[in-house]
């Protein structure tokens, strides 16, 4: 699919969830409720075809110091609905029956209940750490879900993943080690180098915002360990991709962990 068709479908779900989420904030602390239309809405209701549980309306309130990092989760989770939503159009017609399980909802899956687990904790270190929010990682193909709850993400880093300029945390160059990337792929690929450098510059905002807290394998156990998961994931998405349409590059995943 184009990629102004994908940033037409975010768009769409922005003025979706505009109207059906309102957020304030009350006693410091971020209150997450919705105001108007059914939460069991469509999440796809611009013509997506995967449907995912709201998280946004299942949080309590929101501590004023844990806001900005539950709202990058949230959008977050747009985001990856929107990525596997792209793909189901593009790989249309591929692999046998169980494809769309074993290579969209599966690993929408996988991301989701890592975001929900981020937004889980960045509540509870402030507060009371909410509890079963696990159930809402599954998606369905087609059928009721819920509309997405924050505006769209903000632009990725620049082009590359390294550390940005103030960042502490730094991760091997993926983009450089890529072969020829055929033109079929370039739109994916590209998607997945942007969520590199998104999830780094999440990592670099943690380990600020958790400075000082845990005991000293705090940063690997909790920082660099599930970034080190999210970019296995994301590296074989685009070795993926690039290997529907040529050789599929090998060895890849040693470019996953990071260091501080």
């Amino acid at each position: 699919m184009p990629a102004t068709g994908g940033r037409h479908r975010l768009s769409r779900r922005t003025k979706i969830a505009t109207a059906a989420l309102g957020l304030g904030i009350a006693a410091g602390a971020l209150v997450i409720a919705t105001t108007v239309g059914d939460p069991g809405a469509a999440s796809a209701a611009s013509g997506g075809q995967i449907s995912c549980p709201d998280v946004a309306s299942r949080l309590p309130a929101v501590p004023a110091q844990a806001q900005a990092e539950v709202q990058r989760n949230l959008d977050l989770l747009n985001t990856q609905i929107a990525e596997a939503d792209n793909r189901l159009v593009t790989t249309e017609g591929q692999g046998g029956p169980n494809f769309v399980q074993n290579a969209i909802l599966g690993p929408l899956q996988d991301k989701r209940a890592s975001t929900i687990d981020r937004i889980a904790i960045a509540i509870g270190r402030q507060g009371e750490k909410p509890q079963g929010l696990g159930g809402l990682a599954t998606c369905a193909l087609g059928g009721a879900g819920s509309a997405p709850t924050t505006q769209a993400p903000a632009p990725a880093p620049a082009q590359g993943d390294e550390n940005t300029a103030s960042g502490q945390i730094t991760c091997p160059d993926v983009e450089s080690r890529l072969p020829a990337i055929p033109a079929q792929a370039q739109a994916e690929v590209q998607r997945n180098l942007d969520l590199l450098n998104t999830q780094i510059a999440e990592a670099n905002n943690r380990l600020v915002t958790t400075e000082g807290q845990g005991g000293p394998n705090f940063v690997q156990n909790a920082i660099l360990g599930p970034l080190e998961d999210k970019r296995v994931a994301t590296i074989n998405r685009i070795a993926t991709a690039i290997g529907r349409n040529a050789d599929k590059p090998q060895g890849l995943d040693a470019l996953a962990p990071c260091t501080r």
